[in-house]
Order: C-alpha cells, then sequence, then structure tokens
C-alpha cells in the first residue's frame, strides 16, 4: 500500500512553499514520524514528517522547486527496506582487521548526520565535509548550516576542523604559469549558497519599506543610571518571586506602551486613503536567527507585569532561535522594539516594518562622562533611535514621542506607579 506525502496547510495567507533537500533518498526505510522534506515559507519552516513505517518510494518534488497546499511531494510505501530496495553490500573488512572491528555494535548511536538539516547537508555535500564529524548547535545537537560553514572555514566548535574528502597539496614555489587559470581553478574561493525563501522575502520586504514609506529617523540618548540602581536593589526579590531576572526589554516595553498612548498615530497604519488607529498594543520583539531577522509579537503588552514581559520575550526569542515559531506568533503588531546593542551597535537607522508606521531602535551601553547638574559624572548611557513613517507621523511628535521613551527609562518609577 502506498500513501501519498503531500504539501500539509501552511497556515493563514501562506499559499506555496520551496522545497528543501529531502532527509532520505528513494527506496530508504522510513520510521513514523521521521521528517523526510523541510518546507520553507516566507514566514517559518515546516517539517513534512512521515505518517507510518516504510519505504521512501518516488520523489516528486525535488530541492528549490515551488509547491503550493496540497501539491503531492512523494510516495510512501508500506513495509520495509529490506523487500523495497535490496541493502548495498558491506565492505570487506581488512585482512589484518580485528575480528572485533570488522562490524559496529548493534548499540552503535546513530551518526551525527542523522540531526542534520538538508541546507547543512547540501552545504557539506559541496565543500567535501564529512558531516558526522561537525559537532551541532541547534535543537538537539542538529547541525545547522551555520555550523557546516564555519567548519568548512576551520572554526567549528570546540576547536574542531572538518576535513575536505581529498586533501590539498602543498603550494609550492615555482613560478607563475603564463596562462590563466581555469574558472574552474577558483571553485575554492567562493560558495554560492540559494536563498531561503525567508531571506528573500526578508529583502523584498526591506525594499518595499524603502520605496513606499517616507522614513525617517529621529535621535536621543538615554541616562539608564536608574534602571540600574532599581534593577540592583530588586533583582534578587524579583529572581525569588518570578524565577527569571528583570532584564532591560521590559522597561522599554512599558515605556514604549505609554509614549504610545500619548503619541497614538504611531500606534497606527495607513489603508488606503485611511488612517487606522489602533487601541491595543501588540508590541514586536526583533529577534536574530540563523535565518534571519524575525519579529514574534508580545500581544497586549500594556496588560502585562514586567515579570509577564520578560518571560514571554524570552519564550518567543527562545522559540525564534530553535525555528518553532508559529504564523500566529509573528503576525500582526502595532509597533516593534529591536535591540542592536546585543550586537555591540552603537548607533543605527532602523527600517520600519510595514504597515506599523513606527520603530524604537535601542543600542549598547556605555558609560560616559555627562554633565549633571554643573558636574561631570560617568553614566551609563545609550543611544536610541526613533523610525517613523512621515507620512501620518510629523517630526514634533515624533521627537516627543522619543523624549517621552526617555523620561520614563529615566525615572522607572513613573512606571510603576502610573502604570
Amino acid at each position: 500500500m502506498s500513501v501519498e506525502i503531500r504539501v500539509p496547510p501552511l497556515g493563514e495567507s501562506v499559499v506555496e512553499a520551496t522545497v528543501g533537500q529531502w532527509t532520505k533518498p528513494e527506496g530508504a526505510a522510513v520510521k513514523k514520524g521521521e521528517v523526510l522534506v523541510e518546507l520553507e515559507t516566507d514566514k517559518i519552516t515546516v517539517e513534512v514528517s512521515a505518517d507510518q513505517d516504510g519505504v521512501l518510494g518516488k520523489i516528486e518534488k525535488r530541492e528549490g522547486e515551488t509547491v503550493g497546499v496540497g501539491d503531492l511531494l512523494g510516495v510512501l510505501n508500506a513495509g520495509d527496506a529490506a523487500s523495497a530496495a535490496p541493502a548495498p553490500a558491506p565492505a570487506a573488512a581488512p585482512a589484518s582487521a580485528p575480528a572485533a572491528q570488522a562490524t559496529a555494535p548493534a548499540s552503535s548511536p546513530a551518526p551525527a548526520a542523522a540531526q542534520t538539516s538538508p541546507a547543512a547537508r547540501v552545504i557539506a555535500a559541496e565543500q567535501g565535509i564529512d558531516i558526522s564529524t561537525v559537532p551541532g548547535t541547534g535543537p538537539n545537537a542538529r547541525v545547522t548550516k551555520s555550523d557546516v560553514v564555519n567548519a568548512a572555514a576551520g572554526q567549528a566548535t570546540g576547536g574542531q576542523t572538518a576535513q575536505p574528502s581529498a586533501p590539498a597539496a602543498a603550494p609550492s614555489r615555482a613560478p607563475e604559469p603564463a596562462t590563466p587559470a581555469a574558472p574552474s581553478a577558483r571553485s575554492d574561493r567562493e560558495t554560492r549558497e540559494r536563498m531561503s525563501r525567508r531571506r528573500q522575502t526578508i529583502a523584498r520586504r526591506l525594499v518595499e519599506a524603502q520605496q513606499t514609506t517616507a522614513s525617517l529617523t529621529t535621535f536621543n540618548e538615554v541616562d539608564l543610571s536608574k534602571v540600574f540602581e532599581l534593577r540592583k536593589r530588586r533583582q534578587d526579590a524579583f529572581v525569588k518571586k518570578h524565577g527569571l531576572k528583570l532584564g532591560f526589554m521590559s522597561f522599554f516595553t512599558r515605556a514604549v506602551v505609554g509614549a504610545l498612548r500619548q503619541f497614538p498615530r504611531l500606534n497606527a497604519e495607513i489603508q488606503g486613503d485611511e488612517i487606522v488607529l489602533k487601541h491595543y498594543y501588540d508590541i514586536g520583539i526583533a529577534v536574530g536567527t540563523d535565518e534571519g531577522l524575525v519579529v514574534p509579537v508580545v500581544r497586549d503588552a500594556d496588560k502585562l507585569s514586567f515579570a509577564e514581559i520578560e518571560r514571554k520575550i524570552g519564550e518567543l526569542a527562545g522559540r525564534a532561535r530553535e525555528g518553532k515559531l508559529t504564523l500566529d506568533e509573528l503576525r500582526g503588531g502595532s509597533f516593534t522594539i529591536t535591540n542592536g546593542g546585543t550586537y555591540g551597535s552603537m548607533l543605527s537607522t532602523p527600517i520600519l516594518n510595514p504597515p506599523q508606521v513606527g520603530i524604537l531602535g535601542m543600542h549598547n551601553i556605555v558609560e560616559r562622562a555627562v554633565v549633571v547638574d554643573g558636574k561631570i559624572e560617568i553614566r551609563p548611557m545609550m543611544y536610541i533611535a526613533m523610525t517613523y513613517d512621515h507620512r501620518i507621523v510629523d517630526g514634533s511628535e515624533a521627537v516627543r514621542f522619543l523624549v517621552a521613551v526617555k523620561q520614563m527609562i529615566e525615572d522607572p518609577e513613573t512606571m510603576l506607579l502610573e502604570g
């Protein structure tokens, strides 16, 4: 009996995907629940698993092909691999090898490649890397594309370096040949990698944001002394009560909500010739992942406590890096916060996330000399930037919005007292 492998529902408004590399070749044995192929959408990666034990029959859609919901990907045949295809003959052991080394024990663990993503397999094959030697840093020790790229560059985790299948001879000091090198001789100087559907979407949306909005950016700086002092004073009690640390994102999220209440046009969007003012505060938090930037949304942030905001952001960021976000967790959002400071950025101009009309950029915290009450003091300072859509947000509104954020961060007890 054969079972058709079809493209499952991909989520609301998502109608097509790109086929990643299959994890099994035709004729390979498959266990129920084992991932067969990954489908890349513009927002998430969908894993298609086997519904039953069997043998992978014909593969209908290959890597890179575009498929829609319900399209036939391949066929899974009931039975076992032995009856479906002859097993390859094992290589004979060397005559001098001990008998104990001729066969592997039954309890040998599965090779690392069993926990390898399809994209990582492709790069490993192109680079001539034995993927079983690459340490995985992904979920469940899965080998990611980054792991393989690092291995190819001789910078794999733990100092291990994946070796090419055939070591190159050391270059000689002979004179340069008179004729130019053939194009193939330069293949080791470049690597071509297919853009994932998500990366293509990110690229397209960034260009659209620049072309379809009237974006301007205003800047300010924030003294974080009182936030530091409050965190130091309350951290132990906060951890004891809630089981997590009090970070900076909850302060900035609450400050943004307070500023949006004062300047509602920054919590709006344009639809045709109308301005839609939103009376809810769904704050997007930008998270960097191996596959690019994603923006999961903290729903109704105005109704959450500091602890609830910290916990929600931590959960969403973890799911984003594991590639487990759902479409609902990425959909919508009325305003976005992005923190380039986690990567060491001192100053930047964030790009709008349409149809939103505002985005706040946080940056690294640096101790600087500032004048306070006529005296020079060393304070922990952060530059903040706010990009806005000038089509519906006036410059004065944007500047006052950023000043309101600054004032609340510099007097955090105001947020606690006034909610």
